[in-house]
């Protein structure tokens, strides 16, 4: 990590220390309430904030790790703990217990969440996982909100009068579901672009668009867990939670595949700086930069993915030469040469079983910017700044000098100027993908 990153790093941006102050204060004064007050139906207090135990310490995984996959890691941190929120949002959506009417307000529901989720994570913080306090702020103020706009109408008797106990009733706890799975989404994007600096627009796409996946199941089996318990008790807590505790480990195990899949590509990348063919380090340099370019110009992340596989690979078509080009730089080869090559190592990704999409953009990097699509220009991009840069400030500013005067023909000045307020915000910090 750079100084500038670590500096950067050691205080957190006023938008995030707002979030987890509003948190914090929410959390204080539920606990402090609820000891002050005693605990409302201890049981069923005890039963949900088991369970939300036991979805924190039935994370997805350990965590995203050490030169974890950039995208394997953010769909971790999106929700680490879906069977922890499943019970959250259930406990804030839950009006009767046994068709007793529960008491519970807004503060104990807080109080319980904050509980559930600090024991949980006792044994991951043991271990020497970091605590992740963007994914604790972002349960309490969501699960505060759901209880907000529940609670206080179910306790008063005014939902009741105004839309009884049938479907209306249901449609009532989809609305609010839908609303705290929004306010979810816009505090996760916010959080996101206040750290890395990407414009909040593709962000929250992306987070929006996430919860027609993870998302709506964790707010599906809130929902449902919420009407058993109303009916059946708490023994509906175990039987309704399964379904997604399987899902839980069915994606635990799909990660782990796609980690070492992205390990395989890494590795063959590797290849040519093994061989002499490329520097030290340059795929995955430019694998890390192409990523936070491509955030900067908002690709999606199933985008995003076949950026960085074509990033990994874009050289690969140099193991075809017979003579290396001198320490890698395809950057100050003639325009037939680069296109040869580009064709050769798209040659070989489609031997190995990627998707298509990555070969057409290795493949097509070194066209003219206004013909390939935007992976390509991006990784075009890129590639020439690092064959050109060097390791001296004065030589990126010269390197983004002759990217600039290439926009003509060979560079897109929006992938350039892009390209220049990543450097600006200093790079790419901590360990390389790979």
């Amino acid at each position: 990590m750079t100084a500038l990153g670590a500096a950067r790093a050691a205080v957190l941006p006023h938008p995030v220390r707002v979030v987890h102050g509003a948190a914090g204060v929410l959390a204080a004064g539920g606990l402090g309430w609820t000891l002050w007050h005693g605990v409302a139906e201890p049981g069923t207090a005890l039963a949900f904030g088991v369970l939300i135990a036991v979805g924190e310490l039935a994370r997805w995984g350990t965590g995203p790790g050490r030169g974890a996959p950039p995208l394997l890691a953010e769909v971790w941190a999106r929700e680490p703990a879906p069977l922890g929120a499943a019970g959250a949002l259930a406990y804030a959506l839950l009006g009767e217990c046994a068709g007793r009417a529960t008491t519970h307000g807004v503060l104990q529901i807080v109080a319980v969440v904050v509980a559930g989720t600090l024991t949980g994570a006792v044994p991951h913080v043991a271990r020497g996982c970091r605590p992740a306090h963007d994914h604790l702020a972002r349960r309490v103020l969501t699960t505060a909100f759901a209880a907000a706009c529940f609670q206080p109408l179910y306790n008063s008797g005014r939902l009741g009068e105004s839309i009884g106990q049938g479907p209306f009733y249901a449609l009532f706890v989809a609305l609010v579901l839908v609303l705290s799975a929004l306010c979810d989404a816009v505090l996760a994007a916010l959080l996101l672009r206040v750290r890395t600096g990407y414009r909040y627009g593709p962000l929250l796409r992306d987070e929006l668009r996430a919860l027609l996946g993870i998302g709506s199941a964790v707010c599906a089996t809130g929902a449902v867990i919420a009407l058993a318990v109303a009916v059946a008790g708490l023994w509906a807590l175990p039987l309704f939670c399964v379904p997604l505790l399987l899902t839980q480990l069915s994606f635990r195990r799909y990660t782990a595949v796609r980690a070492t899949y992205r390990q395989t590509i890494a590795s063959l990348a590797r290849a040519t700086e093994i061989a002499g063919y490329t520097a030290p380090g340059h795929a995955h340099r430019v694998a890390a930069l192409s990523l936070a370019v491509g955030r900067e110009l908002g690709l999606s992340e199933p985008d995003l993915t076949v950026l960085e596989y074509a990033a990994l690979m874009h050289d690969i078509g140099q193991l075809s030469l017979v003579d290396p080009v001198p320490e890698g730089a395809t950057a100050l080869l003639p325009a037939a040469e680069q296109r040869r090559i580009a064709l050769l190592g798209g040659a070989v990704v489609r031997q190995t079983g990627v998707p298509a999409a990555v070969a057409v953009v290795v493949e097509r990097q070194a066209d003219p910017y206004r013909e390939q699509p935007l992976p390509a220009r991006i990784v075009r991009a890129v590639n020439a700044y690092d064959d050109l840069a060097g390791e001296t400030a004065q030589g990126s500013l010269t390197a983004l000098e002759q990217l600039r005067l290439g926009t003509a023909r060979d560079y897109h000045p929006a992938v350039v100027e892009s390209l220049a307020r990543v450097l600006a915000r200093g790079g790419v910090t901590g360990p390389a993908p790979g």
